[in-house]
């Protein structure tokens, strides 16, 4: 088979590792890629939200699916634009995608079918958000309705932190459009777990967990980013949190969106945290996380081209995913300044120095000039660069190694956080 995959950063190249080892695939192409998927597909200068020149890419080469990795061209409707055209795609259409790129839809939509969630309220008036937090008890949790790249929600602990997100969100306008709506709900205490399944429309598989890191510094300091680091599998989860999951969260918003005619097919992926009443969804989102895909797919057994064929052909039932037990740890290298204004095209040293099992998952890079000595070469060419990756027979292991090769790759202003995985539970 012929496979596209859409994207360009590290999940994508995780994706891409994937699949080059499944016997099904013959030919591999990454739109637009980066410097590490060069080494195992062919890049093809299209970018993500370009779906005219993908769809005719696809046609034309005759690709057998296209693989879509993140959110935006998702929302924009790329998946129904491949099935109009016959084309067979990985990802939910542009009335399922809204799970994500709408966070008062999903709120409502769990509110209607008893998912469980925390309490909140939608606001399109500056002015009435301004008052209700001023009335609200903090902590206060902010969030911008749209997609935001990870960075649209603030945890503030005063009012006037969440006034100041506020304003940044609807009267400056930071995200655009996605922050003409506004999500104000209550704080929730707990444990915060990443939980990902392939849907076909029907069928919910068995499930994965993985934690990940959101804020830029040590110690969770600093501003949100896209995330810097995660580890999978989390101590907490057990088969009874997995049962609990399936039967209170991912069956019922599959059969609701079911019912409501937006059918899901692609990977769900639920924000939990684990309260003293229960797992509660913070946010569901369309596609693999980043930096998630990076600590999960080294542990998938499975043919991924099989379980990709089979959800986007509705034909789950029955599958059985097997995990790998060792734990998985990947550490974000990025550019000094991220996830604020950061300077590119610096070169990447020590790529060649890694130990023959580690991973390193390309984000922000591009293929850089031939050294002339054989030595890989790239360039930085965004804020999250690279996402060191490590198995081990247990987390600890694969923190201690992910870190020992962090330590030998260097560019101009490079940083990472510290405690990745410091605290496995």
């Amino acid at each position: 088979m012929k496979v596209l995959i859409v994207g360009n950063g590290a999940r994508e190249h995780a994706i891409a590792w994937k699949l080059e080892d499944s016997p099904g695939v013959t030919e591999l192409f990454v739109a637009p890629g980066n410097a590490g998927t060069a080494k195992l597909a062919r890049n093809v200068p299209i970018t993500a939200t370009d779906i005219d020149t993908l769809l005719n890419f696809s046609t034309v080469n005759s690709i057998d699916l296209t693989v879509v990795g993140p959110e935006a061209p998702l929302a924009d409707g790329i998946a129904d634009r491949f099935l109009d055209a016959g084309q067979r795609v990985f990802g939910p259409t542009k009335r399922a995608a809204r799970l994500e790129r709408s966070k008062s839809f999903a709120k409502d939509l769990m509110v209607r079918y008893g998912v469980p969630t925390g309490a909140a309220s939608t606001f399109s008036s500056y002015a009435r958000a301004q008052e209700h937090i001023r009335n609200a008890d903090p902590p206060i949790v902010v969030k911008a309705d749209g997609l935001a790249a990870g960075k649209g929600v603030v945890v503030a602990q005063t009012r006037e932190e969440a006034l100041e997100a506020l304003r940044l969100q609807m009267d400056e306008r930071r995200f655009g459009p996605a922050g003409d709506i506004v999500v104000i709900e209550e704080y929730l205490r707990g444990r915060e777990v990443s939980v990902f399944a392939f849907v076909d429309g029907e069928n919910v598989s068995p499930m994965v967990a993985a934690c990940d890191y959101k804020r830029a510094g040590d110690g969770d300091a600093g501003p949100n980013t896209g995330g810097m680091g995660s580890f999978s599998p989390p101590a907490v989860w057990t088969d009874a949190l997995e049962n609990m999951v399936r039967h209170e969260v991912m069956e019922p918003v599959t059969r609701a969106l079911a019912a409501e005619g937006s059918a899901y097919r692609g990977v769900l992926y639920a924000g939990l945290i684990l309260t003293e009443q229960g797992p509660k969804v913070l946010e569901f989102n369309c596609r693999l996380g980043d930096p998630e895909t990076q600590v999960v797919l080294p542990r998938l057994k499975a043919d991924l081209l099989d379980v990709m064929i089979r959800t986007a052909d509705g034909t789950l039932d029955g599958v059985e995913l097997e995990w790998d037990q060792r734990g998985c740890v990947g550490v974000v290298v990025a550019s000094g300044g991220y996830p604020g204004e950061y300077s590119m095209g610096y070169p990447i040293d020590g790529l060649d120095r890694l130990d023959e099992d580690v991973i390193v998952f390309h984000a922000g890079t591009r293929p850089g000039p031939d050294a002339g000595d054989g030595r890989p070469i790239a360039t930085t060419d965004g804020g999250r660069v690279l996402t060191v990756t490590s198995l081990g027979s247990t987390l600890e292991a694969a923190r201690q190694r992910a870190y020992a090769n962090v330590e030998r790759i260097s560019f101009e202003g490079a940083y990472y956080r510290t405690d990745i995985a410091s605290e496995p539970w």
